[in-house]
């Protein structure tokens, strides 16, 4: 089951002749891989900073990238979603895939001059027609470190992400360039506190310290990207410096 943060129930107050009527909120829908799903990303995370008004539905899933979470009738789901939207002020989508778009990964990997371009931009193209605000995220740094440096092999897929948002005029969270930056800064030790614990351990997915240094990151980015968002938030979140922790 997906992570859901519905809005809270709301009643209607009979008052004389006329019912009042019920506030409109907004609503965050995330599209993604396992960096973003439930339990080994940041979603949920992110979801937790929204305030009760603020409906958030994490359909991320681990091992999707943007074929198979198409192919899989996954994407179904959040169209259903958005053509039952009436209730909500805006929708906004964010949509996050390159880890498992990466080659040696059958059923799932993508040609990256390619499928992957056309796929992300479909992504995009779509949720707009059907009225949400559409949101590119690149792909969350892996935490591998070779001779004292972070090894970014997803650069490509991150700078494709880039370039799309620049040609649809779409909002970018660059977790990618963001998300390096901070795990350069901390080094090695300090990064690998925020994987899972134990046999789960690994240098992509994280554990709730990750989530929630990851989710304050994407938070802070996606209020420099879409100022009208910051009401969203519990707190709103300070505007991220490019390049800072």
């Amino acid at each position: 089951m997906p992570f859901v943060r519905p809005l809270p129930l709301l009643f209607c107050l009979f008052t004389g002749a006329a019912w009042s009527a019920p506030a409109v909120h907004d609503r965050i829908i995330l599209v993604g891989d396992s960096t973003m799903a439930s339990t080994t990303g940041y979603g949920d995370a992110l979801c937790e900073r929204l305030t009760p008004d603020t409906a958030c539905i994490n359909l991320a899933r681990g091992g999707r990238s943007s074929g198979s979470f198409r192919a899989e009738g996954r994407w179904d789901e959040v169209t259903a979603l958005l053509k039952d939207g009436a209730g909500y002020r805006r929708t906004y989508v964010l949509i996050q895939f390159g880890h498992n778009d990466q080659p040696g990964k059958p059923g799932r990997s993508t040609d990256y001059a390619t499928e992957f371009p056309a796929n992300m931009t479909r992504y995009v193209q779509e949720a707009r027609a059907l009225g949400a605000v559409p949101v590119l995220v690149t792909p969350l740094t892996r935490r591998s470190f070779r001779n004292g440096y972070v090894s970014n092999d997803l650069a490509p897929w991150a700078g494709t992400v880039r370039t799309i948002a620049a040609r649809t005029r779409t909002p970018l969270v660059d977790l990618n360039a963001l998300s390096l930056a901070a795990v350069q800064a901390m080094g090695a030790d300090e990064a690998n506190k925020l994987a899972r614990a134990g046999a789960n351990f690994d240098y992509t997915h994280v554990g709730p310290l990750g989530a929630e240094r990851f989710s304050d990151i994407v938070a802070r980015e996606l209020v420099r990207q879409v100022p009208e968002l910051a009401p969203a938030f519990v707190t709103a979140p300070t505007v991220a410096v490019r390049g800072a922790q």
